[in-house]
């Protein structure tokens, strides 16, 4: 194993996991792409072992501080540990992220687990190489009926792998597809068609939060994709209206709806979000529970301020169509967009809207997404839940 010499290692020692380019005291091209190696500073302390990308901007991405092997074991071992964690944290759910990137020690690494389905992102190229021993250890943990590898995020083209999306174990049917729980409601879940991994468990607590709040009135639900808070608005008693530009996230939804016996009170509808709101504006429509949970507007510092104004004027329309005292739970999963800068968003939003405003809670990602205090990147969703005067 090739020996990576490391200039600045403060950032390392504090728990980091991840070695930039220019914190090498040589060229990361020298390095087979997607090979281990050892880490130490410039006196020759061990710093720990890691994986190569001399093409990407995170040259090394840390697997382990010790001295160990890094073979089927090693992941058995990490995945295990997870899952203890899980265990721990989401107590009996049978569906939620197994393994969460550098927060569970395996930078690169995405699984959700459905039920009995896996879902599987490798999303770096040191991951990739090893995909043979991973999928094997992630059958022999947890034992799935299926296995779907989603490996067609953008974040792949970025590190010089191609995009794919396959079935390794069992099979996908989309007459039956695997369906999971969420309180009282049962969800179902397109692990091979759907975005990301087919679906966002990250926001299941903030969901049955607002749930909690909701009763009889009217809602909606922008950006609904496959309806999951729009049935649980619809649980506690509202008619709702879920909008999204997707025509399959939209028929998806209508199946969710029809699963759960609430289809007199949900409506979806294909539209453009952004025309669908100010629409509603001009018509002079009112809500008595909005729902405001977007893509990332904010994907990279370079489309900061575009994506910031996206924020703001959406908020303010959903302020807008709001009675008062109804309420609001907006959402925010761009990484390049933190608390603070979120909250005044909502702040210029209001004020935009002439609506006072006030807190119930700030709330972040569900717990089966934990967030490592040694790598802040792990934290990226905010959800805010109001009252809006």
């Amino acid at each position: 194993m090739e020996i990576a010499v490391i200039n600045r290692s403060s950032r390392i020692l504090s728990g980091h996991l991840w070695v930039f380019s220019n914190e090498l005291a040589q060229s990361p091209k020298r390095f087979l792409p997607g090979a281990l190696v050892e880490l130490c500073d410039r006196k020759n302390t061990f710093l720990g072992i890691g994986y190569v990308n001399p093409h990407s901007l995170i040259s090394i991405r840390i697997l382990t501080k010790d001295r160990e092997e890094i073979d089927k074991g090693f992941f058995k071992k990490r995945i295990a540990g997870a899952l203890e964690y899980r265990k721990r944290a989401v107590k009996d759910r049978s569906s939620f992220r197994a393994v969460y990137s550098e927060s569970d020690l395996l930078p690169g690494l995405i699984v959700d687990k459905f039920g009995d389905c896996l879902s599987v992102q490798l999303l770096t190229l040191g991951m990739d190489v090893r995909s043979e021993m991973i999928i094997e250890a992630l059958d022999e943990v947890l034992s799935p009926k299926t296995i779907v590898l989603r490996n067609d995020s953008s974040s792949r083209a970025l590190e010089g792998i191609k995009l794919e999306k396959k079935i390794v174990k069992g099979e996908i049917s989309h007459d039956k597809l695997p369906q999971i729980r969420e309180g009282n409601i049962v969800l179902e879940v397109d692990p091979l068609a759907g975005q990301k991994t087919g679906f966002f468990l990250d926001q299941a607590e903030n969901r049955a939060l607002f749930g909690s709040l909701a009763g009889e009135g009217k809602g909606l639900d922008l950006f609904c994709y496959t309806g999951a808070w729009s049935v649980k608005m619809a649980e506690a008693g509202a008619k709702t209206t879920g909008v999204d530009s997707s025509e399959a996230a939209v028929e998806q939804a209508k199946r969710n709806a029809q699963i759960n016996s609430l289809s007199s009170k949900c409506l979806f509808i294909k539209a453009d979000v952004f025309d669908f709101a100010k629409e509603e504006l001009s018509k002079g429509s009112v809500y008595d529970f909005i729902v405001l949970d977007p893509p990332a507007f904010v994907k990279s510092k370079a489309n900061l301020k575009e994506g910031l104004k996206a924020y703001r004027v959406m908020n303010s329309i959903c302020m807008k169509l709001l009675r008062k005292g109804g309420l609001l739970a907006t959402s925010s999963c761009s990484f390049h967009v933190d608390r603070l800068t979120f909250l005044e968003i909502l702040r210029s939003a209001a004020k935009d809207a002439n609506r006072s405003s006030r807190i119930i809670e700030v709330r972040s990602q569900a717990k089966d997404h934990p967030i490592s205090l040694q790598v802040p990147e792990t934290e990226y969703l905010k959800c805010v839940i109001m009252e809006v005067g």
